[in-house]
């Protein structure tokens, strides 16, 4: 990775934060209306325990609901892959499935499962599952047929010809669907708890903006954006492990 990708971003953060902590001095502007960083960081430190206690919560269901839709996403865009009379009539309504607000299934996961993790991995396996599906769905069928028709001359099976071709070649397509996805995560655990949970990062934002402690639902709006950016550099170190030829 180039030294500019970290330290341009990084200056441009600084920049906002600087400007931001400068309009709430001048501004005179209330903690209970929009606090400066300085606040939000003081905060995140005194209420480290509690928050970490939130973010296990939420973290959890973000991990939880991405392996189950890497799983159902790969196995989706394999299946439709292999099996063009099944892809007729099952791309669309994957298409038409996304046109339905996830938000609006919360309250019915709610009814159906109750308070517990699957209601929340379930709504991020729907944000999830969409793009991993696609990307690597349209990575299998843009392959390139002389890759493999060489492997089949060389007496190679179906799949010896998935393992060899077909698989390093979605990998990117992959990865791009996955970094999408994560993005989603651990915004779509959030709203699972935001309708009904006992612990974790949206209910603490819930109750904090009920008391009116606007500093703690940006600590933990500060707290998501980490737990993000982690679960994407975890991404990153997949995909350069698994796909050394290519630079990330």
């Amino acid at each position: 990775m180039k030294l500019e990708t970290i330290v341009a971003p990084a200056l441009v953060l600084a920049a906002f934060f600087a400007v931001w902590e400068l309009f709430c001095w001048v501004a005179d502007v209330s903690y209970t209306l929009l606090p400066p960083p300085s606040a939000i960081f003081v905060a995140i430190i005194e209420y480290r325990e509690i928050l970490f206690m939130h973010a296990s919560q939420t973290l959890l269901e973000a991990i939880l609901g991405l392996v189950w839709a890497i799983c159902l996403g790969v196995g989706v865009a394999v299946l439709l892959f292999s099996m063009p009379r099944a892809r007729a009539g099952i791309y669309p309504l994957l298409v038409l499935s996304q046109t339905i607000p996830i938000i609006a299934l919360a309250p019915l996961l709610l009814i159906w499962f109750g308070f517990d993790l699957v209601p929340k991995v379930t709504i991020v396996v729907l944000y999830c599952f969409f793009p991993i599906a696609i990307a690597t769905f349209d990575a299998l069928s843009s392959t390139d047929e002389n890759a493999v028709d060489f492997l089949k001359s060389m007496r190679a099976s179906r799949y010896q010809a998935l393992l060899f071709v077909y698989v390093p070649s979605a990998l990117p397509a992959f990865f791009s669907g996955l970094r999408i996805a994560v993005t989603y995560a651990i915004a779509g655990a959030i709203v699972g708890e935001f309708v009904g949970a006992y612990k974790g990062l949206g209910i603490f934002m819930l109750t904090s903006a009920n008391s009116h402690a606007i500093v703690l639902v940006f600590a933990a709006l500060f707290v998501t954006v980490f737990l993000t950016l982690g679960l994407l550099a975890i991404v990153f170190l997949l995909e350069r492990m698994l796909m050394p030829w290519k630079r990330v």
